[in-house]
């Protein structure tokens, strides 16, 4: 599957295969896709039936970590780390987020299960074709690798139909049990949210806290609005721009250049030798429109790169659209390396593709329809079941949850935290002023899901301080904001 375009009936719910032995832990070092990065971690393996429905059959091996609490008496109730993709590793995840779970993790343990299919879980990776890049696909080519994927992943024995949200949950479930834990704290971001809300809907009394960054919807086939979702995010961005007075002076409106760019890169694609910003070896890379959605969606997800965008969009115009891939290189690789492709397939063919359609709207926004017909052509011949009655619905609640999103969320804007809230008895919702998907780390929102965790009164937190987040100045040249 072309990593430009790679994401993201009813059927009684599995039978819990007989509950392990409490595993046995042995020191470990977590290390993410960011070099240097890692920490210390106790981890241990255990085995599951493939497929619960046939217990005796074929098994895999899960990969657990645990990082205790630096208190002496912890807390019993951990807390989980349900990573997003869907295809990311917990366990990969985690090093880049411990600094934002450092005040969890002083009074609780927090729990790192790589889903299966992921990480050390029996991990369903594909290659592709890295000359695919800075090519615009076809859809002969897209089929063509996702129909090699699933062939490598068979022959290997693995049955594609049993890696998803259910079978995830199913795990987690057996662990906890076999754990002796009576209650868990989650946290999820992206996909892991909707991995989140079904855990809730299955086993609410298992599930003592939730907080739920970056929120999926249960009734929401992720990747149908993304269209339409970037094209907002880009509006308020541009907008900001036009209030500040040096971006504004600087630039001639960074919508209408985006416009400009659009038309003069589908009438003549630029052909560039970047630098590769990690190896500094020349690449060769066609900069056409369907590769400019690309680049200006990863940019989109976090505001530190949205500052960069009137800048290089300016420069791309003017025939220099080098800094604008190079740097998107370096984005583009980093998820890469950080999804499973295999796992992330097996979960959007199965949840997502038969909920997909193609919005006519689409053809005029810059991404076009291509996520949409990338998920439909991808799925055709992939392994799929039905996921359990009530996947798809929103979900009803008691159970203490705090919602998080991010003002400018490309992905998983604010709407659809208030979608879910409708149903939370005892829910909040906070949004971060200015910034992207995935807030956790941001400002203080660390510390208010801390004290939301531990106090369980989401109506009484005091998100004063969210006032002093905001997107940072827009750099005016490659030397950066004004002073």
């Amino acid at each position: 599957m072309n990593k430009r375009l790679f994401l993201i009936c009813a059927v009684a719910w599995p039978t819990l295969a007989p509950a392990m032995s409490n595993p046995n832990f042995t020191p470990c070092t977590l290390t993410g896709t960011t070099p240097g990065v890692s920490v210390e971690a106790e981890c241990s393996r255990w085995v599951v039936p493939e497929n619960r429905e046939q217990p005796d059959g074929r098994t895999i091996e899960l990969l657990f970590a645990r990082v205790p609490a630096v208190s002496k008496s912890p807390r019993p109730d951990p807390v989980v780390l349900l990573a997003g993709g869907p295809g990311q590793s917990a366990t990969e995840t985690y090093p880049q987020l411990a600094g934002a779970f450092a005040r969890l993790n002083r009074t609780r343990d927090i729990w790192l299960i790589d889903q299966r299919g992921t990480g050390g879980s029996n991990p369903l990776d594909c290659p592709y074709p890295k000359e695919t890049m800075f090519a615009t696909p076809d859809p002969a080519l897209i089929s063509g690798i996702a129909r090699d994927c699933r062939e490598r992943l068979e022959r290997e024995g693995n049955d594609l139909a049993r890696y998803t949200t259910t079978d995830y949950i199913a795990d987690l479930e057996q662990l906890r049990e076999a754990m002796g834990v009576a209650e868990l704290n989650l946290y999820g971001g992206s996909y892991g949210t909707r991995v989140g809300l079904e855990y809730l809907r299955r086993h609410p009394s298992a599930i003592r806290s939730a907080v739920l960054d970056g929120v999926v919807p249960p009734d929401l086939g992720l990747g149908q609005d993304h269209a339409s979702n970037l094209d907002a995010t880009l509006a308020q961005a541009f907008e900001q721009c036009r209030t500040a007075p040096d971006c504004a002076e600087r630039f001639d409106a960074p919508g209408r250049t985006l416009s400009r760019l659009r038309e003069q890169l589908r009438a003549s694609p630029q052909q560039l030798t970047i630098r590769h910003p990690r190896t500094a070896a020349p690449e060769a890379a066609r900069l056409d429109h369907d590769l400019l959605a690309v680049v200006v969606r990863l940019y989109a997800y976090a505001p530190e790169t949205v500052a960069l965008l009137p800048l290089l969009l300016d420069e791309a115009l003017a025939g220099r659209g080098e800094a604008l891939v190079a740097q998107a290189l370096l984005v583009a690789e980093s998820l890469s390396d950080a999804i499973h492709m295999g796992l992330s397939m097996a979960v959007s063919c199965s949840e997502d593709a038969h909920r997909v359609r193609n919005d006519p709207q689409d053809a005029q926004r810059l991404m076009g329809q291509s996520m949409t017909q990338a998920l439909i052509q991808q799925c055709a011949d992939w392994p799929t079941r039905p996921s359990p009655t009530g996947f798809e619905q929103p979900l009803v609640s008691e159970v203490p949850v705090l919602l998080l999103s991010g003002e400018w969320d490309p992905v998983t804007p604010p709407r659809y935290g208030e979608r879910v809230l409708e149903g939370l008895v005892n829910g909040r919702h906070l949004v971060a002023p200015g910034q992207g998907h995935i807030v956790l780390p941001r400002g203080c929102i660390s510390r208010l899901a801390a004290e939301f965790v531990d106090g369980l009164a989401p109506a009484e937190l005091d998100d004063s301080c969210l006032a002093s987040l905001g997107p940072p100045p827009f750099f005016i040249d490659h030397n950066g904001p004004t002073p």
